[in-house]
């Protein structure tokens, strides 16, 4: 494999995809629960690293038709992501501003991922 084969890491919205998940990660690290409630936890790791992670498989795919399934994929997760993080706000897990930043660069990623699938579109 060469560096050309890996181009989507020159992606920024995979990059910023990289960022949400770091941000998540340390939030579900840094949670005030007594940690009996694992498999949420490790749901919303999951669900945050999907999103960079559906972006690089779709753009592997050499595909623009599936490419944007992965996308679709990939905003699904990040959506899931928020969802996630909602509810350890409201359990009291993390704090409003964590909630907020999530909620933030949640958005702007969706809007990226949105404006990526229009212009595959518009190229099909």
């Amino acid at each position: 494999m060469n560096a050309k084969e890996l181009n989507f890491k020159e992606l920024t919205i995979w990059q910023k995809a990289i960022d949400f998940a770091e941000m998540v990660i340390t939030a579900v690290e840094d949670n005030t629960s007594d940690r009996k409630h694992y498999r949420l936890l490790e749901q919303a790791e999951s669900a945050a690293t999907s999103v960079s992670s559906n972006i690089a498989e779709g753009k592997g795919r050499y595909s623009k038709k599936e490419f944007i399934q992965f996308l679709y994929i990939a905003r699904g997760s990040l959506y899931e992501t928020i969802s996630i993080m909602t509810i350890f706000y409201q359990k009291g897990w993390i704090n409003k501003e964590v909630l907020d930043n999530v909620e933030s660069e949640g958005l702007a990623l969706a809007k990226m991922i949105n404006a990526l699938i229009k212009s595959i579109k518009e190229k099909i």
